[in-house]
Parts: C-alpha cells; structure tokens; sequence
C-alpha cells in the first residue's frame, strides 16, 4: 500500500457567523433528486471550521477541509478565502 495517500474531503461554501475566535461556521449546499417526485432539492448543511488568523468575514465564498478535531463540532479547517463578500 506504498503510496495510497488518504485525501480529506473538501468542500466550498459560504461563511454565515463568524463571531467566535478562531471559528466561522459555514453553509454548503447540495442538490438531491427527491425519490418520488423527480424534482432537484436544494439541502443545506452548516458546518464549524477552523480560522487561525481570524481572516474570515460573513458572506465570504470559502473552501474548507475535513482534518483532526480541533473540538466537539469543529473537524474542519479553513484552506482558502476563494471570495471577499462585498461590503
């Protein structure tokens, strides 16, 4: 097994609170084919990630990763700030 590396999952998404130190919780969305009725529907989930400077503001586009737990709720870490919300 000599170079099966193990990626983390990363998703992007988009920062909705960011009123703790060092965290911001963020929003992904996804889209599901309900079962029965065939019809695209959008789920949201809201996760808590890890921002070590701080550098996060609400409405920024964001790309997260899945690592080590840094807490109880928080197993996701900040990689990049792809989009500065508009001020």
């Amino acid at each position: 097994m000599a170079g099966s590396e193990n990626k983390a999952r990363t998703m992007q998404g988009v920062v909705v609170s960011n009123g703790m130190d060092k965290s911001v919780v963020v929003m992904t969305n996804r889209y599901i084919k309900h079962p029965k009725y065939k019809k695209f529907v959008r789920k949201s989930t809201k996760v808590m990630a890890h921002d070590a400077d701080n550098a996060c503001g609400v409405g920024d586009r964001v790309t997260i990763s899945e690592c080590t737990p840094f807490s109880k709720r928080k197993t996701w870490s900040l990689v990049s700030i792809d989009e500065k919300a508009a001020l």
